[in-house]
C-alpha cells in the first residue's frame, strides 16, 4: 500500500559539511557489477575510484545509490565516510535520510540523534519527528511544537502539521489527523503527501465516496503524480466501479510503473 513520507533535504547543508580528507584508508567501493547501475551512478563510482579521499563524491555517489534505492551500498558508502568524520552535522543528517528510505528505523533515529547533538538543525528536528509519528510516539508533537515556536516560515508550519498530521492517523484519531492534513495545505496547497494521508484516513474508514473527492482535488493540484490516481483507483475499486478503478490505475501506471498498482490492475484481469 503506498503511503506518504515527507523527505526535508537540504542539498547546501550537506555540500557544505563536506571536505576532502587527507586520509587514505579503505576505499569502500560499489559492488562488483556496477555496470547494473545507471550511468551517472557509473560515472561517479569511476570518480570515486580516482579520487578515493574525496569526501564530496563519496556523498554525492551514496546520494545517487540512495536514489536508485541501492540502500545498503549508500549507507556502506556514509559508514566509509562517518567513519573519518564522526563530528559532522552534514553526514549523520544524510545517513539518516538514506537510512529512513531503506525503513531502517532504529538506524536513521539514531543518524538524527547523532547530527542533533552536533547541531540542533530544525530538518533533522523534523525528520525524527516524521519517524516518532510513525511509531506512534507522542514525541513527534513536542519536536513539532518547538520547530514551530522557531517561527521559521509557513514551509516549516506546513511539514510539522503534517507529521502531526500521520501522528494522529497512526494513533486513530481520524478528526485530530484531517485538522492537521488541513493545517498542512492551508500553509502549501502543493504539499501532496498531505492530500493522500488525508484521503486514507477517510478511505480507511471505509468512507470511498469522501476519500474520492480528496484524491480527485489532488489530480488536478499535481496531474504528474500518480498517487492521486492510484487511490481513485483503490476507491472505485472499493465501491465494485470496474472500468472506472482500471482507468485510474493504468494513468498511475503510465506516471510510475509500480508494483502495487500492477497488481490492483492484475486483481481486476486487467494486468
Amino acid at each position: 500500500m503506498k503511503k506518504a513520507t515527507v523527505s526535508i533535504i537540504i542539498v547546501s547543508i550537506l555540500v557544505l559539511s563536506c571536505n576532502t580528507s587527507t586520509t587514505k584508508n579503505n576505499l569502500s567501493e560499489v559492488k562488483n557489477n556496477v555496470k547494473a547501475y545507471p550511468e551517472n551512478v557509473q560515472h561517479l563510482s569511476a570518480l570515486l575510484k580516482q579520487n578515493p579521499d574525496s569526501t564530496g563524491l563519496r556523498l554525492l555517489l551514496a546520494t545517487a545509490l540512495d536514489s536508485i534505492g541501492a540502500y545498503k551500498e549508500a549507507l556502506r558508502q556514509m559508514d566509509t565516510l562517518l567513519k573519518k568524520d564522526s563530528a559532522n552535522f552534514g553526514l549523520w543528517f544524510a545517513a539518516g535520510q538514506i537510512a529512513q528510505d531503506a525503513k531502517d528505523t532504529t538506524r536513521a533515529i539514531m543518524s538524527y540523534d547523532k547530527a542533533l547533538r552536533i547541531y540542533p538543525s530544525p530538518d533533522a528536528m523534523l525528520g525524527l519527528a516524521e519517524l516518532y509519528a510513525e511509531q506512534k510516539n507522542e514525541r513527534a508533537l513536542l519536536i513539532c511544537k518547538h520547530v514551530q515556536e522557531l517561527s521559521l516560515g509557513r514551509e516549516y508550519d506546513a511539514h510539522c502539521a503534517f507529521i502531526a498530521g500521520v501522528y494522529y492517523a497512526r494513533t486513530g484519531d481520524r478528526n485530530k489527523a484531517i485538522q492537521f492534513f488541513d493545517a498542512c495545505i492551508a500553509n502549501n496547497y502543493t504539499y501532496m503527501p498531505a492530500y493522500i494521508e488525508k484521503g486514507i484516513v477517510y478511505f480507511d474508514n471505509r468512507q470511498y465516496n469522501e476519500a474520492l473527492k480528496v484524491f480527485r482535488f489532488a489530480s488536478t493540484v499535481n496531474a504528474l503524480d500518480s498517487d492521486p490516481y492510484y487511490w481513485e483507483g483503490r476507491c472505485y475499486e472499493k465501491m465494485n466501479i470496474k472500468d472506472s478503478a482500471i482507468l485510474r490505475f493504468k494513468q498511475s501506471l503510465h506516471l510510475e510503473d509500480a508494483p502495487e498498482t500492477r497488481a490492483a490492475l492484475k486483481r481486476l484481469g486487467a494486468g
